[in-house]
């Protein structure tokens, strides 16, 4: 008896997460069906606005256009720092040095560091370098997350140094190791890794606000943000509910075809 009610509540307990959870993903997609003014007054039905809602923010935004941007900034961010990351934890790990153990210390200690107290040096080094309001000025200090670094370098702690050994006596480059037995072997590592750093670039906000500043290179978060109505100053939510589901379909796409990989990815398990 007292099993059976431990199963009972836990399984409410999860209903009740999972509903918490849920409801505003929900909430926004019965309210993109609504007028403005109908959310505003907290109508909570199905209605038949969507389609207009729709027209109006293709018509009156330049959805497509940030949609791409940001797209265009998430796959290079994404690609770019699985491989840096990847290829210096594997470094880490691999490599025997003195001094190696200290500079990864220092990498991270350096996770510590807000990212408001680097705004101004990164901004100032983007201007010498020509990049402000360029799509690689959100690009590039993107691609060097010391997290992802770490996170290659635990799921390497436990990977067989023998096979790595044996392959550099058969006169494998290194290259060629960890293309074709290291990279293999944590298909769920660069699958949770790929998740995670395209749903930052995805969902920045900050970076992009301070260094893209004409219409044509801004982000879907920069659009949502700052969407207002071209009439009596006053906010259009149906507009917004729908740029909301718009952004929201590639993170749900690519973590429905990964999210096995992402499953075993976090939970360190190295083989997928």
């Amino acid at each position: 008896m007292t099993n059976k009610l431990t199963q009972v509540v836990k399984y409410l307990f999860i209903l009740v997460c999972s509903f918490v959870s849920v409801f505003p993903f929900l909430w926004m997609i019965i309210e993109s069906t609504n007028s403005s003014d109908q959310i505003i007054a907290g109508k909570m039905t199905l209605g038949g606005q969507f389609s207009i809602n729709l027209h109006h923010a293709l018509q009156q935004t330049q959805v497509v256009q940030d949609f791409i941007n940001s797209l265009k900034i998430a796959i290079w961010v994404t690609i770019l720092s699985i491989i840096i990351a990847s290829l210096a934890a594997y470094g880490f790990q691999i490599y025997k040095s003195k001094g190696k153990d200290v500079i990864y210390s220092l990498f991270i200690v350096s996770m510590m560091i807000p990212f408001s107290v680097l705004m101004i040096p990164l901004y100032r080094m983007m201007t010498n370098m020509g990049l402000v309001n360029n799509e690689w000025a959100v690009i590039l200090p993107a691609i060097t997350s010391i997290f992802l670094v770490f996170f290659f370098h635990q799921s390497l702690e436990t990977f067989p140094i023998d096979t790595i050994e044996s392959a550099r006596i058969d006169g494998a480059s290194e290259l060629r190791i960890f293309g074709s037995i290291v990279l293999p072997q944590l298909k769920s590592t660069f699958a949770a890794a790929a998740i995670y750093s395209f749903m930052g670039a995805w969902n920045n906000y900050m970076w992009p606000l301070i260094v893209l500043q004409s219409d044509d290179q801004k982000t879907m978060p920069l659009l949502i943000s700052g969407l207002s109505a071209t009439t009596n100053y006053s906010i259009d939510y149906g507009i917004i509910m729908i740029l909301i589901i718009i952004s929201t379909i590639p993170i749900f796409v690519i973590f429905l075809f990964l999210q096995k990989y992402f499953v075993q990815g976090m939970t360190g398990a190295n083989k997928g």
